[in-house]
């Protein structure tokens, strides 16, 4: 990997970055590439964060330890997406709302003139009475 350069280390760099400078800077600001000089150049998620992030590299490089790069260099960039969690397969289970919860969902929602919106009202309604039933709590 030597032969690459600095720019072999980001992933180390990347990896460690988000214990070294806590989460909330890791979700304002992440490693981008190493420049040929050894600067660390990193995206951040705005220019107040990038003037911010500044003022804080020297302690930024103690916490990175051996990782650290000769210097550090903030500037808006693109930042990776999110990590999502996968969904959680309760949120497929919706319980259907039986045929008396449907007709008490349709007379809370009679005295609505729209249509429409009495439709999704005595809908939600429904699926609101029909969760109460089953004990789930979203």
């Amino acid at each position: 990997m030597s032969r690459f350069g600095p720019q072999a280390e980001i992933g180390a760099l990347a990896k460690a970055w988000p214990d070294a400078v806590g989460e909330q800077i890791a979700r304002n600001a992440w490693p981008a590439r190493i420049g040929r000089d050894g600067t660390l150049h990193v995206h951040t998620s705005s220019s107040t964060w990038a003037f911010e992030l500044e003022q804080l590299s020297a302690d930024i490089r103690t916490r990175l330890g051996k990782l650290a790069p000769s210097r550090l260099r903030f500037a808006p960039g693109p930042l990776p997406e999110p990590d999502t969690p996968p969904p959680d397969e309760a949120a497929h289970n919706v319980p259907t709302p039986s045929f008396e919860e449907l007709d008490t969902a349709s007379e809370l929602a009679a005295r609505i003139e729209d249509e429409k919106l009495r439709k999704l009202v005595a809908r939600a309604a429904a699926a609101s009475l029909a969760r109460a039933r089953s004990g789930r709590t979203f």
